[in-house]
């Protein structure tokens, strides 16, 4: 029969009180826009599953698909900016 040892806890795993760090929060708030437009697109296509897509309806899908792609390059521009990297 094996015994099994117990590890002390690390000074790190006792200061983890299941909150996010002011830094995590930052880069929450950052991406914002993109995870909006994301949930956005998300709906419109969660919509479209279950009938045949209409003129409006593609209109609408890819104008969504145009809100995430320009959310995703102003948020790697902004990212490249603070990063000092060219834009």
């Amino acid at each position: 029969m094996k015994s099994i040892i117990t590890l002390p806890a690390t000074s790190a795993a006792l200061a983890f009180d299941g909150e996010p760090s002011d830094a995590e929060l930052d880069a929450i708030e950052q991406e914002l826009p993109l995870i909006l437009a994301e949930v956005d697109l998300l709906d419109v296509e969660i919509a479209l599953l279950d009938r045949r897509v209409s003129v409006l309806d593609a209109q609408r899908l890819r104008r969504h698909r145009r809100r995430v792609l320009a959310a995703r390059r102003d948020l790697t521009n902004r990212t490249a900016v603070q990063s000092g990297g060219a834009a």
